[in-house]
């Protein structure tokens, strides 16, 4: 008895000494052990007095992810296959069969085999579901953990049965070890005209975008596109050494503002740069996020580069990974960063929600304005916004559940086995396609409710328990009805930018991602208008006066 009693003072105290010695502390010691204590016997009743057996990890990491979904969706616990797989994105290396997976209930799909890597030498083709790995069934997995069976040191081997079109095949996989570049293309697109793609910030960045810029100017560029469309951000420090290959040293790039005075930096440039007056455009999209925000915001505000596509993610906030106990880590968000300018381009507010719970975002009507260098006017609240706008879609909303329900992918899939191609460059999807695609998504069921559509069924179950339904039933149908025909006008509306995805999607299929930069290179929009404002000195300048 004195040793449980022992047991349960020890944990709250231990918790409040660590507590009282952070920096963070603010005279709620009281507050935070007595709610320690609250849980730590609450969970102790729990586990022992339960009428069904509990799992206390299982309850443990409910708890905390819980806990944590009332923040901000960056704000995460992280285990030791979290942790891992953290490193692998910050190092880009890792052992294992060299292709993008996705975990599903009951098969592993392929979605992207690497070049000349070990899933792409076994004959792997994405699209591919691999159902048994070994002698082990995925279905026989739970919570995603099937992806681990394909994990392995490097020189072993891995036999796996898969479906592809019908037909159940096997292949042996010899793993090795996988570098995955932070600058996975860079070429001329011209004489004159350097292309470098930058897909992450990982510890590679820099290195790999110095010296793609580096060759392209022994090349004989004179003007240069950097890509960061699709990149997701990555490390603070790699975005801010990145501007730094375009401005000079001592050049303020990121301020960080937080609640805890240590966290409150300011980044300046700490190196000699590579070309201060080359001529630049950054390309963004709404998949370009944190770091690439970071680069592309500094880039606007310093009037040191035109920023060409659609409007960026807008995340604007920094988080720091904590070790945790067992190898564990929490990654906490722990300060806003501001641009050159003091802009903050975080576009959803996480600490007041709707009435449903949900982060809303900033209306434009309370965005601030600011001032670039050269006193252009810039926007804070809503990412970062292009300088010219190309290749938005028109409803993100439609499109986002399209992607999302996987029917792009699987169309490309199926267009994949049914088309053969001389030169994959030329091909140009045509109305006859898109069609067809649509008539792809209602034969596999795609549905997509609208929150409009959610209202009315609410209001009209509402009328059923007031029995009022007989009066309105006609009229909620017809509303129906003509929303369904405006969702099927919305995908119209969407063509184009559903066409590019679909578009891009079959080329990797043929020539792998490296193909689609070169592909890119000759159809690509965004590309084509940044490579005219490049030709044109007085436009370019006109940008950024």
């Amino acid at each position: 008895m004195k040793t449980l009693l022992k047991k349960r003072l020890i944990i709250p105290v231990l918790a409040c000494i660590l507590f009282l010695t952070t920096s963070a502390f603010k005279n709620d010691f009281f507050e935070i052990a007595k709610q320690i204590e609250i849980f730590t016997t609450l969970f102790k009743e729990l586990n022992m007095n339960y009428v069904d057996e509990t799992n206390p990890g299982d309850l443990m990491d409910t708890a905390i992810k819980s806990m944590l979904s009332d923040l901000d969706p960056y704000t995460n616990f992280m285990n030791e296959q979290d942790v891992e797989a953290a490193r692998i994105n910050n190092t880009g290396d890792y052992t294992g069969i060299g292709a993008k997976i996705k975990t599903l209930k009951d098969k592993l799909v392929v979605i992207e085999p690497y070049k000349d890597y070990p899933a792409d030498k076994a004959g792997l083709k994405a699209g591919d579901e691999i159902i048994k790995v070994g002698n082990t069934l995925v279905s026989d997995y739970k919570d995603n953990a099937a992806g681990d069976l394909l994990k392995g040191a490097s020189n072993t081997s891995v036999e796996i049965t898969f479906n592809r079109q019908g037909k159940t095949q096997t292949a042996t996989i010899n793993r090795a070890e996988v570098e995955i570049k932070a600058v996975p293309h860079f070429s001329l697109i011209n004489e004159k005209t350097g292309y470098i793609v930058l897909s992450k910030f990982n510890r590679k960045a820099l290195a790999e975008t110095n010296y793609a810029l580096r060759d392209l100017k022994a090349q004989g560029a004179e003007k240069i596109i950097l890509d960061l469309r699709g990149n997701p951000g990555g490390l603070l420090n790699e975005a801010i050494k990145i501007v730094n290959l375009f401005v000079p040293q001592g050049q303020l790039v990121v301020t960080t503002k937080s609640k805890v005075k240590k966290y409150n930096r300011t980044y300046i440039t700490q190196n000699e740069p590579i070309d201060t007056e080359i001529p630049l455009v950054v390309l963004i999209d709404g998949h370009s996020a944190s770091a690439s925000e970071i680069v592309s915001g500094a880039l606007q505000d310093l009037d040191r580069a035109v920023i060409v596509g659609s409007r960026s993610f807008g995340k604007g906030l920094v988080q720091r990974p904590k070790l945790l106990t067992y190898g564990t880590q929490v990654k906490i968000t722990i300060s806003r960063y501001y641009t050159p300018s003091g802009r903050c381009i975080q576009s959803l507010d996480y600490w007041n929600r709707n009435e449903k719970g949900e982060a809303v975002r900033v209306k434009q009507e309370h965005y601030n304005a600011f001032k670039t260098k050269n006193g252009r006017q810039v926007f804070d609240g809503g990412g970062v916004f292009p300088d010219e706008v190309v290749g938005a879609s028109k409803n993100s909303t439609i499109t986002n559940a399209i992607i999302s329900s996987d029917l792009i992918f699987d169309y490309a899939t199926a267009y994949y086995y049914k088309h053969t191609f001389d030169d994959i460059n030329s091909l140009k999807l045509s109305d006859s396609d898109f069609s067809d695609f649509k008539t792809f998504l209602k034969s596999n069921n795609f549905s997509f409710e609208t929150d409009t559509e959610k209202a009315l069924k609410k209001a009209y179950e509402t009328s059923k328990e007031e029995e009022l339904n007989d009066n309105i039933e006609k009229d909620y149908n017809t509303l129906i009805s003509n929303l369904n025909r405006s969702k099927t006008t919305v995908i119209d509306e969407n063509k184009a930018f559903l066409l590019k995805l679909l578009t891009e999607d079959i080329v990797k299929r043929y020539v792998y991602r490296e193909g689609l930069y070169d592909y890119y290179k000759i159809h690509d929009s965004e590309i084509k208008k940044a490579t005219n404002i490049l030709n044109t000195p007085s436009v370019y300048q006109g940008y950024l006066r």
